[in-house]
């Protein structure tokens, strides 16, 4: 079994930073991928963010120049840095971690921006 737990997540004004984690925990064994995906209210779930095993990155043009993803291999943990926050980047968060065929999700972590 393997958990997920995100943190970080809150309230901000327009323009500010928050900087989300992720810890993989339990039966973990080679990470292929992790990332970050949203899901706003009435949307659908959408790729926000994500990272290779070998540190191939991958954002949505939405967060391009504005977002970073970046992984902690030895303590199996995805980071989101997210600057210059704008209202249309609030939505729910949600970690996503693929190893082998199997893939897992946290549990979520509300971004509120404030305009």
């Amino acid at each position: 079994q393997v958990q997920l737990v995100e943190s970080g997540g809150g309230l901000v004004q327009a323009g500010g930073s928050l900087r989300l984690s992720c810890v993989a925990s339990g039966s973990i064994f080679s990470i292929n991928a992790m990332g970050w995906y949203r899901q706003a209210p009435g949307k659908q779930r959408e790729l926000v963010a994500s990272i290779t095993r070998g540190g191939i990155s991958n954002y949505a043009d939405s967060v391009k120049g504005r977002f970073t993803i970046s992984t902690d291999n030895a303590n199996s943990t995805v980071y989101l840095q997210m600057n210059s926050l704008k209202p249309e980047d609030t939505a729910v968060y949600y970690c996503h971690v693929v190893m082998g065929v199997s893939t897992y999700w946290g549990q979520g972590t509300q971004v509120t921006v404030s305009s």
